[in-house]
């Protein structure tokens, strides 16, 4: 895009009090851009709309032909990928059949082996994977499957707490897909949703012994409200309530 076209665009948004502009804190001559409350609800009702638009669209194709669309569309992500600089690695997409499986395999082993929690967590995932499904709320609730060459890799839940409260569940990724942004980028997903969907608050369980999740919250503007010692899946740890307001 022509570099004077998209200053007055942005200068275009600014007047309309749609977004705002702040130093950046690591280099002086860079601009960081974000919504302000008015862009934010502009945001979610063209975003809404969009949403409804594309489900209108894929509501009228039988399943056989969704999932060939599907496909293709990853096809030509992944034939791009490979030509664009700044791509990344992998591939976000919504719940499938087999995933729900995987979500507790891989929680309940890669917490026994990273943690040494044993197989009472692995039931936990369990029961909330179950609920999540057993109460499926499509329009307010959504859980993201990370994938890298046709592997899953990560994952996490947005589940509807109440009419306002939404909450982050269940974030995870492999090993293999740490230090790509990945977690940075699933969060993000959540946060997104939440706000598009009408929540004020999006909350979320942890505990203190996981550092780089605990930190990835801060990143994206969670504060810690509360914390509580307790025994759980043969450990002794700190649970830890954090908060987003959105």
């Amino acid at each position: 895009m022509d570099p004077g076209y998209l200053s007055r665009i942005l200068s275009g948004l600014e007047r309309r009090d749609l977004i705002k502009k702040a130093p950046s804190e690591t280099d002086a001559r860079r601009r960081i851009l974000s919504l302000t409350t008015e862009g934010r609800e502009a945001f979610s009702v063209l975003d809404a709309r969009s949403r409804e638009e594309i489900a209108e669209l894929l509501s009228e194709l039988p399943d056989e032909e969704q999932r060939r669309l599907l496909e293709a569309m990853r096809t030509i992500q992944s034939v791009l990928d490979k030509r664009l600089k700044f791509s990344e690695p992998f591939f976000v997409r919504t719940h499938e059949p087999g995933d729900m499986g995987w979500v507790v395999q891989r929680h309940g082993e890669s917490y026994f082996r990273e943690y040494g929690w044993d197989e009472r967590f692995e039931a936990l995932v369990a029961r909330i994977v179950a609920d999540f499904i057993d109460d499926y709320d499509p329009a307010r609730e959504r859980c993201w499957i990370a994938e890298m060459e046709g592997e899953r890799v990560g994952c996490v839940f947005c589940v509807k707490g109440s009419d306002k409260v939404a909450r982050l569940r269940l974030l995870l990724v492999e090993p293999g897909a740490r230090g790509l942004g990945l977690g940075g980028r699933l969060v993000e997903e959540c946060i997104r949703f939440a706000r598009s969907r009408g929540f004020e608050t999006l909350t979320l369980w942890t505990n203190s012994v996981l550092d780089v999740a605990r930190r990835i919250y801060e990143e994206q503007g969670f504060r810690l409200v509360e914390e509580e010692k307790h025994h759980s899946f043969g450990k002794d740890l700190v649970g830890q309530n954090w908060e987003l307001e959105l």
